[in-house]
């Protein structure tokens, strides 16, 4: 196998690129599936676990570990090189995959969805960063629309394998939900083989000391308020547990900023890369553009499962047409930049068309045509598509190349910050007011007291099935009830993504480097000398 090793300006050429590429897609793909096939096959998990209840801890546990550990392997990989990590995060992966398929409780799949997810922490963010290293921001568009096409990809995938092993009662004598877990190993062991063949960047001085300090702040920082967005419905969002959680996580980011202030370049997350307003404003777009994202995608699923009556597997594929505008723009954007050098239009136009597709989706009922939802699906897609990864590319080009992983892995935090509180508010927003809505049509229909009674709260829906047993006009009254929850959370996506477009406007544009990051570290290492050179030679005059 050839093996992608950089010239020694550091610049691959385009084969040497796609080398690379095949090992990081492996990566990508991996963490990708994971995310979908997992969340389709939850609910079988929870019967045969006997946890059905305390499902959401297996969700939680991955997102805190996988959103807390991509700052550190940003940091990392500045300091000791991306290879290491890289080989580290599909190691550590796989061997939670392994774990998860062996898990007799539900809790004990909890415990090992957080070592995945230790893993995962790694997989996308130091992904981006190596194709940083060796890519322009020029023509890095090109290059990473090949990671929003695998997204996309697994995004469809997943739900269909999802769907098709938690249907199998067993397979070669293994329950067939274990193999959504499994199926990780053999993709896992080819990328590690790949990566450890072709990846061949030049090994970095270590030079920094690790900010333990400073990562462990961070944890209490963020950890406490992912708990409270994952587990706030059922906490109570002003319970003494709640509140106690959020006021850890205040004191925890009212240390870590003085902190990293007297850290200074040796901190986890250097202070002085918010001084760049393209690297901040860039990273709040992110975080609105998350929210709204996933926001939307948590109640996409549901109005296709439960409002229009599709099976897990199906709503899957219903999906394609986002996946479709995803892929689409994501090439199209790769091109404008190659071409004109400038990226500040392509996060306003997707900011533009997510408003735009979250209005239309507020407009879905339970009679609304499949086509009105797919063109939807469309447009959101191409704002996506739009935006991702722009925003990752302007971060990354506004920052020194020696700050390529911090950059990378700040931005992918502040999203998964966004799409963590985006999805745990837009759901509590639904159930808290699907109640309200299901009496409001059930008396409108003229319902008895019981069946009033009956969907008094949202927690007589905690198993959906019972739908499709209620009588005509009822089971109308309680779909209706969802469709109007969906179009409220749609609308209010809608709302929180226009700071989002109103920001993208403000970004400030910074004409895209025509080198890689290693070409522009060393071409800012030989600056360096020579300008140290000259400082010492005019000593000495």
């Amino acid at each position: 196998m050839t093996t992608a090793a950089p010239p020694s300006e550091g610049q691959l050429t385009h084969r040497q690129v796609m080398v690379v590429l095949s090992g990081l897609l492996l990566g990508m793909f991996l963490a990708a599936l994971d995310q979908n096939i997992v969340a389709t096959a939850l609910r079988t998990i929870g019967d045969d676990l006997k946890g059905q209840s305390a499902q959401a801890w297996v969700t939680t546990a991955y997102l805190v570990t996988s959103t807390v550990s991509t700052p550190l392997y940003g940091k990392l990989s500045d300091l000791y090189g991306r290879k290491p990590f890289y080989l580290f995060a599909i190691a550590i992966f796989v061997l939670g995959s392994v774990l998860c398929g062996t898990a007799d409780s539900i809790y004990q799949l909890a415990g090992y969805r957080a070592v995945q997810g230790l893993g995962a922490g790694g997989l996308m963010s130091l992904a981006f960063a190596i194709v940083g290293d060796v890519v322009p921001p020029r023509d890095r568009g090109r290059y990473t629309a090949y990671f929003m096409s695998v997204f996309a990809s697994a995004s469809v995938l997943g739900p269909v394998l999802g769907g098709f092993f938690a249907g199998q009662e067993s397979l070669l004598g293994i329950h067939g939900w274990r193999w959504i877990f499994y199926v990780n190993v053999p993709v896992g062991a080819l990328a590690l083989v790949v990566v450890y063949r072709v990846l061949d960047l030049p090994r970095r001085a270590g030079a920094g000391r690790i900010d333990y300090v400073g990562a462990a702040l961070l944890t209490s920082a963020v950890v406490p308020l992912l708990l409270v967005a994952e587990q706030g419905r059922e906490w109570g969002w002003g319970s003494p547990l709640s509140l106690g959680m959020i006021a850890l996580s205040l004191g925890s980011l009212a240390a870590f900023v003085p902190w990293e202030r007297r850290l200074g370049e040796d901190a986890i997350l250097p202070l002085r890369i918010f001084s760049s307003s393209a690297f901040s404003v860039g990273s709040a777009v992110s975080f609105l553009v998350g929210a709204g994202m996933f926001g939307g995608l948590a109640a996409l699923p549901l109005y296709l499962q439960v409002v229009r009556g599709e099976s897990p597997t199906r709503a899957g594929l219903l999906l394609t047409p986002l996946m479709l505008g995803i892929i689409a723009t994501g090439i199209v954007s790769g091109r404008f930049m190659k071409r004109t050098g400038r990226y500040k239009p392509l996060p306003i136009a997707g900011t533009a068309l997510l408003v735009v597709a979250m209005l239309l989706m507020s407009t879905l009922d339970v009679e609304t045509p499949l086509w009105h939802a797919s063109a939807a699906m469309v447009v959101m897609g191409a704002g996506l598509g739009l935006s991702m990864q722009t925003l990752t590319i302007a971060v990354q080009n506004a920052l020194p190349a020696r700050d390529m992983g911090v950059a990378t892995s700040s931005v992918t935090f502040f999203r998964s910050m966004g799409g963590a509180f985006g999805a745990a508010v837009f759901l509590a927003i639904l159930f808290g007011t699907l109640a309200g809505h299901i009496q409001d049509r059930l008396v409108a229909l003229g319902a008895t007291p019981e069946q009033l009674a009956q969907f008094g709260s949202a927690s007589a829906l905690d198993d959906t099935t019972v739908i499709a047993t209620l009588p005509g006009p009822v089971r109308g009254a309680v779909l209706g009830g969802f469709a109007d929850s969906m179009q409220l959370v749609f609308l209010i996506a809608a709302v929180v993504l226009v700071p989002a477009f109103l920001l993208a406007t403000r970004m400030k544009e910074i004409p895209l480097r025509t080198q890689g990051g290693l070409a522009a570290a060393a071409a800012d290492a030989k600056a360096e000398d020579q300008a140290s050179a000259s400082r010492t030679e005019t000593a000495v005059l």
